[in-house]
């Protein structure tokens, strides 16, 4: 049987096997980060607020550059782009595994963002245009979905495993043989496509402004909780995003062909329903990243052990997914939303209740119960915000919303982990902070979590209407 373009069924099938490998491994090294992030701490000599940068850097590049590499595959071609992408990749993920400081892995972690940026556009694009519209490309795009719900999970279980056995370097070691097959498979599986209206320049001013914005915004916060907000570091540091950020929306406004046209911000539909995406990702990765650091800091548990302890959110994730798709159609978009942030809400309360002797149950509870609000409002909010807007920008608006989300995990780490060492360099009265500190820390974290969640309940209830509805910028 041949597909789309004339490929046999058998090679768009090894496309397809190919482009969820890279995926896959993408989603697993995420997640296995999170749980090699103590060891990591420990051997280069990070500061507690100063490691969620090693999250941060990749979280911020590939939210700043997703929709120029979009854009950037049109132009240069689907393949040509996806091999530079994964090729930059593995090339950072190997300057991840040698790096002896800090800083040599923020920089690392921040490129391999940029590659990953580059990576996932394209290959999304050649998935929908080998495979033809229907059930072929509804199985192509279902399995590519399920592929990074599996890396997120195995991603735990992995990192923990390898942190033990081999250290926390072979996290990212691991990327290279298989990024380096990829590159050389893609030349003979996969076709290389352009988009048949691809011109005009690719907005670089745009995409810089906004990712220096936001870099600069994350930088100011992780330095307020070590010299005070009202420091004139600080203060500057934060001045100058705003600035960066002004500049941005000046840029759209006035380049022939902007990253963002700005009317698409005008529908209260698909802003409302950003706001949620980044919301859920602003109250759970922090939980996620802190009780990460509580479970081997504080009870001494394993990066083994912490990393099945991360599966019950991860599981869940999956269930709400699914269970969101149900409930938004019988309940409507508005509710399911509102529903899975009151339970992520919920599970950061849950959460709180962790003491220094103990509080692995409430790790565990809340993590399955946050990692089901999550998948449930996720889906109604990718739903709806893409459904807000005429179908041709729907891409767009999908690119949108993704990069909230990313956006969100940046600045919600940023933010709740400044919170936590600010709070408990408050109690330890400048020495050595003493676990009840730290987990006192941890605990006011975890309440910001909570009502982070519950102001993006009150802006699904303010913008999405009660009925589903589609407009455009």
């Amino acid at each position: 049987m041949d597909l789309k373009g004339g490929r046999p069924a058998a090679r768009n099938g090894a496309a397809l096997a190919l482009l969820c490998v890279a995926q896959f491994v993408d989603v697993l090294d995420v997640n296995a980060v999170v749980v090699a992030l103590p060891s990591i701490g420990g051997d280069l000599g990070f500061a507690q607020a100063n490691l969620q940068w090693v999250i941060s850097a990749y979280v911020l590049f590939f939210a700043g550059f997703l929709l120029l590499a979009g854009r950037l595959a049109d132009l240069w071609g689907k393949r040509r782009t996806f091999v530079v992408g994964l090729a930059l990749f593995t090339g950072a993920s190997l300057a991840c595994g040698l790096s002896v400081s800090p800083e040599m892995l923020v920089i690392a972690r921040a490129v391999q963002g940029l590659g990953a940026a580059i990576t996932a556009p394209a290959a999304l694009s050649i998935i929908t245009t080998i495979f033809e519209e229907g059930p072929e490309r509804q199985r192509a795009v279902a399995a590519w979905t399920a592929v990074a719900a599996g890396g997120g999970a195995v991603g735990l279980l992995l990192g923990g495993l390898i942190t033990d056995v081999l250290g926390w370097q072979w996290v990212f070691l691991v990327n290279i043989p298989v990024g380096a097959a990829g590159v050389v498979l893609s030349y003979s599986l996969l076709p290389e496509i352009r988009g048949t209206s691809a011109s005009g320049r690719p907005d670089l001013l745009g995409a810089g402004t906004v990712t220096t914005g936001l870099v600069l915004l994350v930088f100011g916060l992780t330095r307020a909780e070590e010299v005070g907000f009202g420091s004139p570091v600080a203060l500057g540091t934060l001045l100058l995003a705003t600035v960066f950020v002004g500049s941005f929306v000046i840029v759209e406004r006035r380049v022939a062909d902007p990253l963002v046209p700005l009317g698409i911000f005008r529908l209260r539909e698909f802003v409302g329903a950003g706001l949620v995406a980044s919301a859920l990702t602003a109250a759970t990765a922090p939980v996620g990243v802190l009780a990460t650091l509580y479970l081997q800091g504080v009870l001494d548990y394993s990066p083994s052990f912490a990393g099945l302890a991360g599966l019950p959110f991860s599981l869940s994730v999956v269930a709400g997914s699914v269970l969101g798709g149900r409930i938004a159609g019988r309940l409507g978009s508005r509710a399911t939303m509102s529903g899975g942030l009151t339970a992520v809400a919920a599970a950061a309360l849950v959460t709180a209740g962790i003491t220094a002797e103990s509080g692995l149950a409430y790790v565990l509870v809340g993590a399955a119960l946050s990692g089901l609000g999550l998948g449930c409002a996720s889906v109604a909010s990718t739903a709806r915000g893409t459904s807000a807007v005429e179908k041709g920008t729907r891409g767009l608006a999908s690119g949108l919303l993704n990069t909230a989300a990313q956006v969100g995990t940046a600045l919600g780490l940023a933010a709740l982990l400044a919170i936590a060492g600010a709070y408990t360099g408050a109690l330890s009265g400048g020495s050595e902070p003493g676990v009840e500190a730290l987990v006192a820390g941890y605990r006011l974290a975890f309440l910001v979590a909570a009502g982070v969640a519950s102001l993006g309940v009150l802006a699904a209830l303010g913008l999405i209407r009660g009925a589903e509805a589609s407009g455009r910028p």
